[in-house]
């Protein structure tokens, strides 16, 4: 069998034979970001449209958001963890800068924290409020409207040197992300970001995290409180 061998130089526009070409892998990652970027703004404004909001409830003066539409669906629940799948491939890839540990604070964190740990291929850490966990736990204090409280986290449940994001449904104030990302930090966790469903803007809850602050949504005009 005769072999037609080419007299063009190689170049990365015309390969050799047989080898692949080496600019392929960049453009298919390229291609792969923007599908992925395409699908979480999607997702996204159907998750937004989802949401309900309770106005003065539960007292005069607050905006209350209504998460909860969002679970009792299971095409919508499924979306979320979809979208916050693709926001963690987004801010941290696919290889060893993602998380080896998720964080979800008590209580609305715990309604998709095990879901999003199990995609990731992580291991779940519930922060709980003081006393209800058993063995020995590590504890922090935030503040809240009325006076202080407190997350625990067993001492055991984080290694040292492993990667951790922490993730509840709103930011509001920051204060009970902040105690948890405190904790992490206590236990020898490497605290890599923090990730939430929304985001209330105008009370710059971030501001007292240090670690990336990542949303998917964010709703509420300045004037308007979340307890």
């Amino acid at each position: 069998m005769s072999e037609t061998i080419s007299s063009q130089p190689s170049t990365s526009s015309h390969p050799p034979p047989n080898r692949p070409d080496a600019t392929e892998a960049p453009q298919r990652r390229v291609a792969a970001s923007a599908t992925g970027s395409s699908e979480l703004a999607d997702l996204e404004m159907r998750l937004h449209h989802s949401l309900r909001q309770y106005p003065d409830f539960p007292s005069p003066g607050i905006l209350f958001e209504d998460i909860l539409p969002i679970f009792a669906d299971a095409l919508l629940h499924q979306s979320l963890i979809r979208a916050l799948e693709l926001r963690v491939d987004k801010e941290y890839g696919s290889g060893s800068q993602r998380p080896d540990v998720v964080v979800g604070l008590e209580a609305r964190g715990f309604l998709f924290g095990p879901s999003l740990a199990l995609k990731l291929g992580a291991g779940f850490v519930p922060a709980r409020k003081q006393g209800k966990l058993p063995g020995l736990t590590e504890t922090a204090a935030f503040e809240k409207e009325y006076g202080k409280d407190y997350f625990q986290i067993q001492k055991d449940a984080i290694k040292p040197g492993q990667r951790v994001i922490v993730v509840d449904d709103i930011i509001a104030t920051g204060g009970s992300a902040a105690a948890a990302g405190s904790l992490v930090k206590k236990l020898g966790g490497e605290l890599i970001g923090y990730l939430f469903m929304l985001e209330l803007d105008f009370l710059k809850g971030r501001e007292k995290l240090d670690a990336p602050v990542y949303t998917l949504l964010s709703s509420q005009e300045e004037g308007s409180r979340k307890k």
